[in-house]
Formats: structure tokens, sequence, C-alpha cells
């Protein structure tokens, strides 16, 4: 009896489905991932246990490293609000554009006086050593602190709500300095506040 030849079923499978699938994922990810910006004064944070995460909005970061402060607050008309706010203390006058440049701006460490100068500046510029010397902690001109109180106020008048604050400090900083920013703070009756530290294993 002659054997009966089942017909060979090609074993291909159409994967133009899976690529399309892959593609779009690919896609989404790249266009709504949010890269981490350059940091003008990069510091090297104390590690840590603590897993409480930083909230997204609503909140300003002093960072502290070699002596210097530098300052920056969450939020495009937050920020731009604040340099009007500045501007008003100081009496230094700030164009639409300038704030729209400050705006996307991100973290600082310039005295109010260069302001206008920092803002005319590419990121390179501003990030070439030497010209970012920190925000003035001095009794007689405390910049910080009016920095601190022009973000409350924006914060205030853009989402009614209260600004947090976090502080980053490097390491291998002196207490000193660490200590302004606490009394800076303190003076504002701001007691409770964030420590950006690194994730620690557990041994």
């Amino acid at each position: 009896m002659p054997k009966v030849k089942v017909p060979k079923k090609s074993t291909a499978i159409d994967m133009t489905a899976m690529c399309d699938v892959a593609f779009l994922l690919l896609t989404f990810f790249i266009l709504t991932s949010q890269f981490k910006p350059n940091e003008p004064l990069p510091v090297d944070t104390p590690a840590s246990i603590v897993k409480i995460k930083l909230p997204e909005v609503d909140v300003a970061t002093i960072t502290v490293g070699k002596g210097k402060i530098f300052f920056s607050v969450i939020g495009q008309e937050i920020r731009s609000q604040a340099l009007e706010h500045m501007g008003e203390r100081y009496g230094i006058k700030f164009s639409l554009d300038e704030k729209k440049r400050f705006a996307v701006a991100q973290s600082f460490g310039v005295a109010i006086h260069k302001m206008k100068n920092y803002i005319s500046m590419s990121e390179d510029q501003r990030n070439k050593s030497g010209f970012q010397t920190g925000i003035p902690v001095d009794s007689a001109d405390n910049q910080l602190y009016a920095w601190i109180i022009a973000a409350r106020q924006a914060t205030k008048q853009v989402n009614n709500t209260d600004l947090k604050i976090a502080i980053k400090g490097d390491q291998e900083e002196e207490y000193p300095t660490i200590k302004k920013v606490i009394d800076v703070l303190q003076r504002q009756n701001i007691n409770k506040f964030s420590l950006i530290t690194d994730l620690k294993t557990i041994d």
C-alpha cells in the first residue's frame, strides 16, 4: 500500500505585527523619557537606605558643594514669577524674553546683579569654571533667603500650594556651609525639608 503523503506546512511566522509593536513602544519611551540635565555643580551625595522619593512638582533644591550654594525650583512659570519677584526686590527690570530664557534654565549660582549676564549666556558659557561663584548668603545681603521667599510666593501664586525644600549637599562639604542654609530656612519657619542622598544597599 502506498504511503499517504502529508502536505508540509510552512513554519515561517509573519513578524510584521511584532515589529510594529516594538517600534511603537520604542518611540513611546523615547518621546516620554526625561533626560537628566547637566548640573553646573556636581556633588557626591552621601549614601542612605531611605527610599522616600523626592516630589516632582512644587519643590526647590538647594545644592551645596565646594563652599558654593546653587538654587533651582521646578516649573517654568514658577521660575519666571520668582525672577520677577527678585527683580522687584532688587530694583532690576527683566524683560519678557529674559524671563522666558530663565524659565528654561536649571540650577544656578550667581548673585542677582549678574543675573542678566547669566541669562544672556549659553549653557556651556554658564557652566565654565569660575563664572558661577554661588548665591550670596552673607548677613548683609542674604540672596538665598530672598530666592526662597520669591519661590514660595511664586508657587503659591501659580499652584496655590506650599513649596517643598530639598537640600543636596556634597558628602565632603564642611558643616558651616550646610548650617548657613539651614539657618536661612529656619528664619522662614521652614523646619521640615528633605535631604537628597544616594541609595545604599543593606549588607
